[in-house]
Order: structure tokens, then sequence, then C-alpha cells
């Protein structure tokens, strides 16, 4: 009776922690259930929380960030038509004042240089980077990779064959080379604009093939920077001895740019990896670069560089290419972190600085 006693009270026993696993696995299924469903009506209503909420600067950077990294567009056009994102990026028919405006150039006083380089670190919320403050302006260079045409080469190889204590990736350039079916995804083969370096026009061959480039970034002989909007024979005619292109352009004569050459407004790309050149009153010149798409820091807006900039003293600024290609390289390292999963990405053009 003991033993018959004993072995239902075990069965009861058993019975009773079954159902209260069921139970507590009937919570467990029903929360996961419930987080899956919040994860799913997340995704599904987050883009039209985004693009059609209330949020216009979370909006404008979403759009303007996917829209300035070439394989992410679809993460805007997907459900934005042309006109949403042209409004979104604040797109308009006034030409930017840097595209037009004229750069006094003899505001720029490169008498007083010497050869000392800084280097300096930047520090923000949502990006970091380096500066370096290149004292002797003459000493700035274009340089591009030896495989013109075929294929680019990285910042730091570029520096290396000029013989260069540091340099900064360029200009843009296209993703095939010439003559050729095959895609050179990133590779650098051609440029996109112009190369004029040590005085020559390296790229186009025929400099009368392209007018108005936007977003110069030239030195001229004496060490000034030229920034906005020029042909190359306005180049020329203002003694250019090193030139390419990209833009947007950030500052001229001390004033800050608000629209690029296309009337976008300045701030219209979102945040990303950034690299610019500027140039004191004093002659220094400031090359820049912020690095992003890294963790929770996605890189700084155009707007970003340009405080950036304003903060450094510069009277002159243009944005040069980022993203991927942003590298700064110094004393025989590259002292940024660049995003492409190779390190540093392969390039046309680079900002060298010789000894």
């Amino acid at each position: 009776m003991n033993s018959n006693g004993k072995t239902s009270k075990n069965n009861r026993g058993n019975t009773n922690r079954r159902k209260v696993k069921r139970k507590k696995n009937s919570k467990v299924k029903l929360f996961i259930y419930f987080l899956m469903f919040e994860i799913l009506f997340s995704v599904g209503t987050a883009p039209w929380i985004v693009y059609y909420g209330p949020f216009d600067n979370l909006k404008k950077i979403i759009v303007g960030t996917a829209m300035s990294s070439f394989t992410h567009q679809y993460l805007a056009t997907l459900f934005l038509s042309d006109a949403q994102i042209a409004k979104i990026r604040g797109a308009g028919t006034t030409p930017a004042s840097g595209g037009n405006q004229n750069q006094n150039l003899n505001d720029i006083n490169t008498s007083n240089h010497n050869g000392k380089i800084d280097t300096a670190t930047i520090n923000g919320n949502k990006f970091s980077g380096r500066v370096l403050i290149i004292h002797d302006p003459t000493k700035v260079k274009i340089g591009y990779t030896s495989k013109l045409g075929v294929e680019g080469e990285t910042t730091s190889q570029i520096a290396k064959h000029n013989n260069a204590i540091a340099a900064v990736n360029g200009g843009g350039f296209q993703e095939n080379s010439s003559g050729s079916k095959v895609v050179w995804t990133g590779t650098g083969a051609l440029p996109t604009g112009i190369i004029i370096s040590d005085g020559k026009v390296v790229y186009p061959k025929n400099p009368d093939m392209i007018a108005t480039q936007k977003g110069t970034a030239a030195i001229t002989k004496n060490g000034v920077l030229v920034v906005g909007d020029h042909s190359i024979r306005e180049l020329l005619n203002d003694n250019v001895v090193e030139a390419i292109n990209f833009g947007p352009t950030l500052i001229v004569n001390g004033v800050p740019e608000t629209r690029d050459s296309f009337g976008n407004s300045i701030d219209s790309q979102g945040a990303q990896p950034r690299t610019a050149i500027g140039q004191r009153k004093d002659g220094t010149i400031i090359l820049l670069t912020i690095d992003g798409r890294q963790g929770l820091q996605m890189g700084a807006t155009i707007k970003d560089i340009q405080t950036i900039m304003l903060k450094e003293q510069a009277y002159n600024a243009v944005n040069l290419d980022g993203g991927a290609s942003t590298t700064m390289y110094y004393n025989g390292h590259v002292i940024n972190n660049p995003c492409d999963k190779f390190g540093e990405r392969t390039v046309a053009t680079a900002i060298i600085v010789k000894h």
C-alpha cells in the first residue's frame, strides 16, 4: 500500500512537472513568436516611417547616404521616386556659388612656409578621422597610377613610387578600363575628370575634350590651392601645375558653400568616409580623411567636412573622392582605417606630399 501510494504520488508529481514544463515552453514559444512578429513588423514598416514620416533630418541622412553609394542606392530607389529623392536631397535650380564665385588667389600668402608636417586626430560621435597639416604648399603634388588606363594603384603605392612622405586619395575614377568589356570594379583604371601633374596635362590627352571641371582641386606653381569649377585652359592660365577634380567645393574666399555645382544642398549626400583638401590664408595645406562604414561610425556628411575645414581655418577647400577610397598615408604607413574589405582600395589619383 505504501509502495502504491508512493508510486501514485510520483506519477502525479511527474505529471505536474510536465504540465509546468509545457507551460514554460508555451511561454517561451509565445515570447519567440512575439519577437519574430516585432522584428518582421519593424522591418516592414521602418522604411515607410523613415521615408514618409516626419523625421526630415533622418530621412535626409539615409537617402543621402544611400544615393552616394553605387551599391546601396536601392535602399532609396525601392521606396521613392526620382522626384522624391531629389526633393529630399534638396536639389534646386540655383547653381552653387562655388562653381561661379571668383576665387581671389592673391588672398593666399605662400612666401613664409617651412617643411614641417603636423598630424592630428579627430573624434566625433559618428566618425573619427585624421588631419595632416602641410606647412609648405609647394610640396603638394598630384600622383597617379603608373598603369593609367589599365588598372589603379593604392594610395600608398602611388606615394612610394613618387618618393612622397604623405598622401591621400584624390579624384574619382571609372569602373572599366579603356577598350575593354571587362568590368574593373574599383580598380581605378581611368580617372573621371582631369589630371595635371608637374605642369603637364596627363588626362585627357586632348585638353579641349572636356570643358568645365566641377570641384577642382588644383595647385599653382607658387603653391596656391585653386578650387571651384574650371576648364583645363583656365587652370593653365592661372599657372596651375597640379590638378584633379571631384567636389563639391566646400569653401571659397573664407565663405562656406551652401550648394554644389548641380544646385543640390551641400549636405545632400549623407554620411560616408570622406577625403578633402583645404588651404589657410598663410598657405598651409590641410589634408583630411574621415573614416566610416565601420561599426556604429557611418562617416561624415559634406556639411561635417565643411565644418571641420572651417575649424581648421581653411580659406578655400574642396571635397575629394571618399567611401572605400578614403586613405591617408604618412611616413611609410596608412594611418587611417580604410573601410574596403581588402584594406586599401586601388585608385586613379592621389594628392601626395614630396620630401
